[in-house]
């Protein structure tokens, strides 16, 4: 049993160890400093938004003890993701679950994991297990999380935008305690490849919009079994000239479905303008005065 014990200490602090040569300390609030993983070589580091709260007079503490400038590349609130630059060289890379053939879907229920900060100038750690996983979900912000990580690691102050590592060396995801009150989340690889795919790109994630206020409203029994659906989303106020407009949508028409995706809920408009649809013209069913209409819609994008 000792040397079990020993190994198993042996282990987690090898983890901290390698794992956290990716750790830095992310200065970019007027208080408690935050931590953040190296994304690549080449001096991207991604932390998490709500611990960065002015887009200028940033800093990174690096693992050797220096600080270095940093710039604000983009920010995504509705995932938690803020990416950041420094010229800083010599980092190392953190190996994220998912890349390089590693396997995406072997995290378990049960297994040990590291959350690793650096709220100071050392890397600091705190050990627990994932106590929950689940398929792709949606913030309460909007924003598309891959997969759903929860672990039971107590979130020490400043280590939000550290690494949740896990055998082998990786990291799955950056913890959050932002996206859910009272609950440690991490976000995971896949959703932060596809957030700093599109700060790279665009500064921020592209969302799509319509221009329209909606509240979900119960159909009529003969209008519901005609169209399939028993409530839709009623138009409660169009934006002058925006997408909805320029359709010719307007204030009391319910919609029924965007690009043939039925919208029963505010939730299904939501997921639809997230989708990628920006810029797209896409089919809109609706009711009005009780007859069924279809429009085109141009999604608009901001």
């Amino acid at each position: 049993m000792s040397n079990l014990v020993e190994d198993l200490s042996a282990a987690t602090a090898a983890l901290a160890e390698s794992v956290g040569r990716s750790v830095v300390r992310v200065d970019g609030r007027r208080r408690m400093s935050a931590s953040g993983v190296v994304w690549s070589a080449d001096g991207l580091i991604v932390t998490a938004h709500h611990v960065v709260e002015r887009d200028e007079e940033l800093q990174v503490g690096l693992p050797d003890g220096s600080s270095a400038p940093a710039t604000l590349v983009g920010r995504d609130a509705t995932t938690d993701v803020a990416l950041l630059r420094t010229t800083s060289g010599g980092l190392t890379p953190a190996q994220w679950v998912g890349a390089e053939g590693s396997a995406a879907g072997d995290l378990r229920v049960g297994n040990l994991v590291l959350a690793l900060g650096r709220p100071g100038k050392s890397v600091q750690a705190t050990l627990g297990v994932v106590s929950a996983l689940g398929g792709a979900w949606r913030t309460a912000g909007g924003g598309e999380m891959d997969r759903y990580v929860q672990t039971d690691v107590v979130m020490y102050p400043g280590f939000s935008g550290g690494a949740l590592a896990v055998a082998g060396g990786r990291v799955a995801g950056i913890n959050s305690s932002g996206l859910m009150r009272g609950v440690s989340l991490a976000v995971p690889a896949g959703t932060l490849k596809r957030v700093v795919e599109s700060l790279l790109a665009h500064g921020n994630v592209p969302r799509g919009y319509v221009g329209v206020g909606v509240q979900p409203v119960r159909l009529a029994e003969a209008l519901a079994q005609s169209v399939g659906q028993e409530t839709g989303l009623m138009v409660m106020s169009v934006e002058t000239d925006g997408p909805a407009a320029q359709a010719g949508l307007a204030q009391g028409d319910v919609i029924l479905s965007v690009d043939d995706v039925a919208t029963r809920h505010l939730d299904d408009l939501q997921a639809l303008l997230m989708g990628g649809r920006a810029g797209k013209r896409v089919p809109v069913r609706f009711v009005r005065g009780g007859a069924v209409q279809t429009s085109t819609v141009v999604i608009g994008s901001k």
